[in-house]
């Protein structure tokens, strides 16, 4: 018997997260907001917290697994437009109680006493790393799609990404914190955000071993049975590459460097253009705070990152990066700070 009935039986149908208590003693967190593509709300935030809050403390759960609702995505980030729509108002209480909320319950999966795994099938960006990069344990199909696509809107890779992505081999998180770029579920075994690939028509059956009755409550026997690993061919065709450029001092040696790279073809044209359409004054940030990250503890990087989220969010970039994305959705940012490029 659980010691307390716990939030597994408070969720409602018509909640965002949905929490039970498996058979085998699992938690399941369900993110059940598919028209939003799962992207974290407060009341989200909250819900999960409080499942894991209780489950921490409870003998009866072993382990946790996160999985979503949606066929498109595990969690597509965090609640962007209402951050902006505060802090064009000034609300500095607003934005502060959410990024708060949401860099405390990544931190709460960093430390989990018990196994954490994420079921990854379609995008996790943003704040969907924030809630499955830091558990013990990501599992990805090959319709995974992971990315920090937060320069392209005038903010910066944050939930704890100034801490993991310069941890990442041969200068990937550099790469991916600075460009945006997408990578695959297997390109992402390959490069360390994720830990399992498993074949997108094998979930269903990896989540009933996980969950079901004659389980142990233990997820590393069950992933290692159905995990595939990744190909040599799954890696970034272009990992070489991406060490050389993104390995620079500063952001104008990355230029430099990838301006050079004939080696790479299109792909070092394709990657400059990225550069040249993300936030010129998110870049210098990112930079900065991918090499601060590098030799600090995750608290001091979310630390860190709580205080830029808060000045962030009433810059005139990051205002323009989410209308020209999310409001209007022309994809014709005009960045107040282009003066700086």
């Amino acid at each position: 018997m659980h010691q307390d009935p716990g939030p597994q039986d408070r969720s409602e149908p018509g909640e965002p997260v949905r929490t039970r208590v498996a058979p085998n003693g699992t938690g399941v967190i369900e993110l059940a907001r598919p028209s939003a593509l799962n992207a974290l709300d407060l009341t989200m935030v909250r819900l999960m917290t409080r499942a894991l809050t209780v489950w921490r403390d409870d003998p009866a759960v072993r382990s946790v697994v996160v999985r979503s609702a949606s066929p498109k995505a595990f969690c597509a980030g965090g609640d962007i437009l209402a951050m902006r729509s505060a802090g064009m108002a000034g609300d500095d209480a607003a934005v502060r109680a959410y990024f708060s909320a949401e860099y405390a319950l990544d931190a709460l999966i960093a430390r989990y006493p018990k196994p954490y795994t994420a079921l990854i099938d379609g995008y996790a960006m943003g704040g969907g790393l924030g809630i499955s990069v830091h558990g013990s344990a990501r599992v990805v199909t090959e319709r995974a799609s992971l990315a920090m696509p937060e320069t392209a809107i005038g903010f910066f890779p944050d939930i704890g990404a100034s801490h993991f992505l310069p941890r990442l081999p041969g200068a990937f998180g550099w790469y991916l914190g600075l460009t945006g770029a997408r990578v695959t579920g297997p390109a992402a075994v390959a490069c360390g955000l994720a830990t399992h690939h498993v074949p997108a028509c094998d979930l269903p059956a990896l989540e009933a071993a996980l969950t079901g009755d004659g389980g142990e409550g233990d997820p590393g026997p069950v992933l290692r049975r159905f995990a595939v690993p990744p190909r040599p061919g799954d890696a970034h065709e272009h990992a070489d590459a991406i060490a050389r450029c993104f390995s620079a001092p500063d952001l104008a040696g990355v230029r430099a460097r990838l301006a050079a790279e004939t080696r790479a073809g299109d792909w070092a044209d394709d990657t400059l253009a990225l550069l040249d359409a993300a936030s010129p004054a998110s870049l210098a940030v990112t930079f900065g705070l991918l090499r601060a990250g590098a030799g600090s503890t995750l608290e001091e990087c979310l630390e860190r990152e709580l205080d830029l989220a808060c000045h962030t969010a009433r810059t005139a970039d990051f205002h323009e990066g989410v209308r020209a994305a999310l409001v209007d959705k022309d994809r014709k940012p005009r960045w107040p700070s282009a003066g700086q490029r």
